[in-house]
């Protein structure tokens, strides 16, 4: 990867790739989870250390034998093993329950596959009633064996008791100098232990990350399926190929989404929502009938039925707004609650606010909420006016039905119905001469 960041911590859909691992592997309601760490091993703890696992570590790196060495201490003798890996992010809970239901005191469950380019990849050995009779590595291939397409992927599954002793008799007799697991399957054929192997729904499934290109080569991937399962549930995508999805996503009937959006997290998205081009949607909650127009961010925030968001509006994390509310072009609201049918429109920053039903904000008022130190609210009633480019100094509550005149700072509750004007006297100097550049 050439990074300081190590290999599982990389991420696919905004998540490491350990954690789409570990995310498959409690799928299977599995007794135990042992993760077997070498490089970077802090790095992976500190970052999903919240994670229900045992951490095992590997103090050097001698293969992927002596890596499962280093969690079988830990490993019931009745247990069965999984051996996953924590660079192969596709792989299904269906196909592993295969593998693992394959596994028994006289059998192997394998994971292999059939693809069209194995360099790299260890190769299956059949005999001619096409038992599996063991593995070569690449490495140690010979030009024939090479031309194998069936590939292993390293997953298995193995009773416990006999993985140890079959660990104990690897050697490190290759090129490489390692102990592979691989090797226990040719330990197994010769006790007469036989080998079920199982085909992944894809081979897509097994593929690993070596670089960043392998890397980028899944996220596609992944995004292909994320696209194509919300196709499936009634989603419009104006290209597929331009979507990303970093989290889970529900969305209704009819909904319409642009090219270049991204959708992270938890994602709710009610029916007939049209969601425009170069949109970031994070952690959100979108009523029927909404439309975000274009070039919109929005974090951890509730928007009711029949908005309309946009363009290049900004809403930050705490925002809650009713029905049919208007936050248009270049306004950004924070932390505030927004009654049904309130409006604005045009560059504004509403900030700690508590704003009514039917309000129209005009353009370029702000809610100075930061004294430097400390948030404070504003509060503005149903049915009130704020004129444009207004300042409203918080604490400071605008009573329903006010109206605010435009250009006032207003640092002092206004009444209910009644209009408040605070504009210092407009002068003219004489005999000013604007500065010129020497």
């Amino acid at each position: 990867m050439h990074s300081d960041l190590p290999k599982v911590l990389h991420t696919l859909a905004g998540r490491p790739l350990l954690a789409h691992v570990l995310e498959t592997a409690q799928a299977l309601g599995a007794a135990g989870l042992h993760v077997v760490h070498g490089h970077g091993g802090e790095q992976v703890r500190s970052q999903l250390g919240n994670q229900s696992v045992a951490w095992v570590e590997q103090p050097e790196q001698l293969g992927t034998g002596h890596a499962v060495m280093q969690a079988l201490p830990g490993v019931p003798d009745k247990a069965t093993v999984l051996v996953l890996y924590g660079d192969v992010p596709l792989v299904r809970a269906q196909d592993l329950e295969s593998v693992a239901s394959a596994a028994s005191a006289k059998k192997i469950g394998l994971l292999t596959a059939v693809v069209d380019a194995p360099d790299g990849y260890g190769r299956i050995l059949r005999d001619d009633g096409g038992t599996v009779v063991g593995i070569v590595e690449h490495g140690d291939a010979s030009p024939e064996q090479r031309a194998i397409r069936e590939i292993n992927t390293g997953i298995l599954a193995v009773s416990a008791n006999r993985l140890r002793v079959w660990l104990e008799d690897l050697n490190n007799d290759n090129r490489q100098g390692e102990y592979y697991l691989t090797d226990v399957i040719s330990l197994a054929v010769a006790e007469g232990i036989a080998v079920e192997t199982v085909f992944p729904e894809s081979p897509e499934d097994t593929l690993g990350a070596n670089d960043r290109i392998d890397l980028a080569r899944l996220e596609r991937i992944y995004q292909r399926r994320q696209a194509e399962a919300l196709m499936r549930a009634g989603v419009g995508l104006s290209d597929p190929a331009r979507l990303d999805v970093r989290g889970r996503v529900v969305a209704g009937r009819d909904v319409s989404i642009d090219v270049n959006v991204i959708l992270e997290g938890n994602v709710r998205i009610g029916e007939r929502v049209s969601i425009g081009p170069n949109c970031v949607l994070k952690d959100v909650d979108i009523g029927d009938d909404t439309q975000v127009l274009p070039n919109c961010i929005m974090d951890s925030a509730s928007v009711g039925a029949g908005c309309r968001i946009g363009p290049y509006a900004r809403i930050r994390p705490g925002t809650e707004l009713a029905d049919s509310v208007h936050i248009g072009n270049f306004v950004e609201v924070k932390d505030s609650r927004i009654g049904a049918g309130s409006k604005a429109n045009h560059l504004t920053y509403i900030g700690d606010a508590e704003i009514g039903a039917d309000v129209n904000v005009g353009a370029g008022t702000i809610t100075c909420n930061y004294d430097g130190a400390s948030k404070h609210r504003t509060v503005i009633g149903d049915g009130a006016f704020i004129g444009s480019g207004v300042e409203l100094v918080a604490p400071v509550t605008v009573h329903p039905g006010a109206t605010i005149g435009a250009g006032s700072t207003i640092s002092k509750d206004a009444p209910a119905n009644k209009l408040t004007v605070n504009r210092g006297s407009q002068q003219t100097v004489k005999r000013w001469t604007r500065p010129k550049k020497s």
